[in-house]
């Protein structure tokens, strides 16, 4: 990863900004720049054909001083320590905002889980879930699914970690299957959450979903519910796309069809769907394309200061992390594109973690619609108080979302004091 798009700068460079803001000395926020804890293994797993392959993996604590430190796994070729810390402070953050209890880490493996069948997949999660056993922990670190990881990949930690433990501990991660504990609504919870959000500022901007068109990059988890949510709403969802490509139609996308095609079997792409009325563009087109309202969903730094000029959809809300480089967001901001920051606009992933995390430590079970009204009521309330932050200091919603959260991440480290 190059020095000019290193995420974690760019995030202690907002946070930096922020703290300055809020008239915070260097000695105030010193101690929420640099993670608390990075952990590095070597996870050697038996592939099918006999031999030994060793993965590089990583865990990073950013912060714990408002909680357990809370963020996903993620099995992607291109996990490094910068993107995992950066990942990990974004967690802190974004906890913060939404103001649930909880800190920010972030984990990682070197890795294409593509190219790994069930069995090496399953080895590599319990060898990687060992050698971070002491680290993690219902009340000290509990992770969740991110790229390249899933619902079963959780069931996997969980279950190695009880064993380990010698008790069921279904409080260790979050986005687990249902019957092993995991929350209703979980699985639709980042993309429902970008949904709302784009509810939220369309209607402050007086816009109606029903004359708004969307553009979708990234067809993961987040992606697909998004465009999925979306188009439910209203919106007219013109273009999608994933690593192959994207699809485009004027008339707008039939996203259910989509769907079934990309669950059909696995290793179907985009590249390979076709219907009346949708061509095929790149990436780049489709965050180029004339439209509304882009969610860049896929990975960071994919809105950056080659491609920023060229963008022009009028409002853009962050599904994936990091998707848009502090260059990129100068320009944006001169060209008065609304930009609703990823540490808002997709969390509601970790706010329905939360809930799962609550119902597993108290034994007990809540409805999908009531998760799903209390994800609601969060993330109106919290987008309300951006809005009128950044109202009030006229700086940009990105600048707004980290007065609220380096704010109570500050006062909450003031609050406990340094140790010893």
């Amino acid at each position: 990863m190059s020095e000019q798009y290193n995420p974690f700068d760019n995030v202690c460079t907002i946070v930096k900004h922020a703290a300055a803001l809020l008239g915070y000395s260097q000695n105030d926020y010193e101690a929420i720049i640099h993670p608390e804890r990075e952990l590095k293994v070597s996870v050697p797993v038996v592939m099918d054909d006999g031999s030994t392959r060793v993965f590089e993996g990583y865990r990073v604590q950013h912060s714990t001083s408002r909680g357990p430190a809370k963020g996903g796994i993620r099995y992607h070729h291109s996990v490094d320590p910068d993107e995992v810390k950066a990942l990990a402070a974004w967690m802190t953050f974004k906890c913060a905002i939404v103001n649930i209890p909880f800190g920010g880490g972030k984990g990682g493996v070197v890795c294409n889980p593509d190219e790994l069948s069930e069995k090496e997949l399953r080895n590599l999660t319990r060898r990687f879930t060992a050698m971070i056993a002491p680290i993690i922990g219902p009340e000290q670190d509990i992770p969740a699914p991110d790229v390249g990881t899933n619902a079963q990949i959780m069931g996997w930690i969980m279950d190695t970690y009880s064993m380990i433990k010698g008790h069921c501990v279904p409080g260790v991660v979050t986005g687990k299957p249902i019957a092993i504990g995991g929350a209703l609504g979980r699985s639709e919870a980042t993309g429902r959450g970008v949904m709302l959000t784009a509810c939220n500022i369309l209607n402050v901007l007086g816009r109606s979903p029903e004359d708004t068109s969307v553009a979708v990059q990234g067809m993961g988890n987040v992606g697909s519910v998004t465009a999925k949510l979306c188009a439910e709403a209203g919106m007219k969802v013109l273009a999608v796309s994933d690593v192959s490509g994207g699809l485009f139609c004027e008339g707008g996308l039939n996203i259910p069809d989509i769907l079934s095609y990309l669950k059909a079997q696995r290793g179907n792409l985009l590249s390979g769907y076709s219907a009346p009325g949708v061509t095929h563009i790149t990436n780049s087109e489709l965050l180029e394309l004339k439209c509304d309202l882009l969610v860049p969903a896929a990975l960071e730094n994919q809105i950056n200061k080659d491609n920023a000029d060229r963008i022009h959809a009028s409002i853009i809300v962050e599904g994936a992390n990091g998707p848009t480089t502090i260059e990129a967001d100068e320009i944006l901001q001169k060209k008065g594109v609304v930009v609703v920051p990823d540490i808002l606009s997709n969390a509601g992933g970790v706010v329905v973690s939360y809930f799962e995390w609550v119902q597993n430590i108290q034994s007990v079970s809540w409805s999908e619609e009531y998760v799903n009204s209390q994800l609601k009521n969060i993330l109106d309330i919290s987008f309300n108080e951006l809005w009128n932050i950044s109202q009030d200091k006229q700086v940009p919603l990105r600048t707004g979302a980290y007065l609220i959260a380096v704010k109570r991440v500050v006062e909450a480290k003031k609050l406990r004091g340094i140790w010893p």
